[in-house]
């Protein structure tokens, strides 16, 4: 009877075991355990040295790559983005005994190396050809990977000081009579530019400053709020068709009501409005003011969109009349 149940005993093991060791194909030494890369020591060794950091380290994006416990060694934690530890440790520290320490790194290798997870992101598809990286402005620049102001995308600062700390002609904008509210935390400079670049403007947006976002379809960002705006209209204003908003608008503030880039309105519609340029559609150019009809002189005929209040666009009267 025991032999009979020492030969059902191995006969299940041969049945469910191979020869070499194996279940159902896999070893059993590799199902408990992965084998480490050389020189990688697990972000457990850096907490003894660095708990102002690994303290606080669960609220940070970048640990989903401990959470998940499916990622490699060169890719978890704190090793994912400073490489290797194991001569760090063994030196006692040091700056210079970090395989990627950012603050000695050059802003291309800083680019690199974030990018070695944050490539698949379309946001940061243009990041390499953007005005930031072209001047030389690292991803450590704006950003704080450890002690970061706020949580979302980890910045160094609040947005609009960041900004304005580089960009201070602009920020002195948001101090005009008639501004975005920027400064109120209505919105913020990310709504319209991409810091990480953005596309190539169209034919018709050549004029569209660098880094701004563009909405549906290829739209302008002022769009995404001013939808009223954006058409398409059965009789176009050039303006707006050719150079975009900022041919009458200062984006981000003005001494002028409604952000214009002239203080009364006919004489902003007298800089295209001269009589000429219609480039052979009509053989008698852009309609000038006559003095008959319209009067400069008079206040009342100053305020082009008394009249003309579709100025954007009309999808009913060629001169935009209501």
């Amino acid at each position: 009877m025991r032999k009979l149940t020492n030969l059902s005993a191995l006969f299940l093991s041969l049945l469910f075991t191979g020869l070499d060791g194996s279940l159902f194909g896999q070893n059993f030494q590799d199902v408990s355990a992965k084998a480490t890369p050389a020189g990688y020591v697990g972000g457990n060794v850096c907490k003894a040295c660095h708990p102002d950091v690994s303290s606080i380290f669960y609220k940070n994006p970048h640990f989903k790559s401990v959470a998940s416990g499916k990622e490699p060694p060169e890719r978890t934690g704190c090793e994912g983005c400073h490489g290797p530890g194991k001569e760090h440790v063994a030196k006692g520290g040091g700056k210079m005994t970090i395989p990627r320490a950012f603050s000695l790194m050059t802003p291309a290798k800083s680019l690199d190396t974030c990018l070695g997870c944050h490539v698949k992101d379309l946001e940061r598809a243009n990041i390499r050809r953007s005005e930031h990286t072209l001047n030389q402005v690292s991803c450590t620049s704006c950003h704080s990977i450890h002690h970061p102001a706020g949580p979302k995308s980890l910045l160094a600062k609040k947005q609009v000081e960041l900004c304005g700390g580089c960009h201070d002609d602009v920020r002195a904008q948001f101090a005009m009579p008639f501004k975005h509210r920027v400064n109120e935390g209505f919105m913020q400079c990310t709504d319209c530019h991409n810091p990480h670049g953005t596309f190539a403007p169209p034919m018709m947006m050549s004029q569209r400053p660098r880094m701004v976002r563009t909405g549906l379809l290829n739209d302008q960002a002022c769009m995404k709020c001013h939808v009223d705006k954006r058409g398409p209209f059965v009789f176009e204003h050039a303006p707006v068709r050719a150079g975009g908003c900022i041919q009458c608008h200062v984006p981000h503030g003005s001494s002028n009501a409604k952000l214009l880039v002239r203080p009364v309105a006919f004489t902003l519609c007298l800089e295209c409005h001269t009589g000429a340029g219609d480039f052979g559609k009509t053989g008698r150019g852009v309609p000038l003011q006559e003095a008959r009809t319209h009067n400069m002189l008079d206040p009342k005929f100053q305020q082009c969109t008394l009249c003309h209040v579709r100025i954007h666009g009309s999808n009913a009267d060629a001169t935009f009349f209501k």
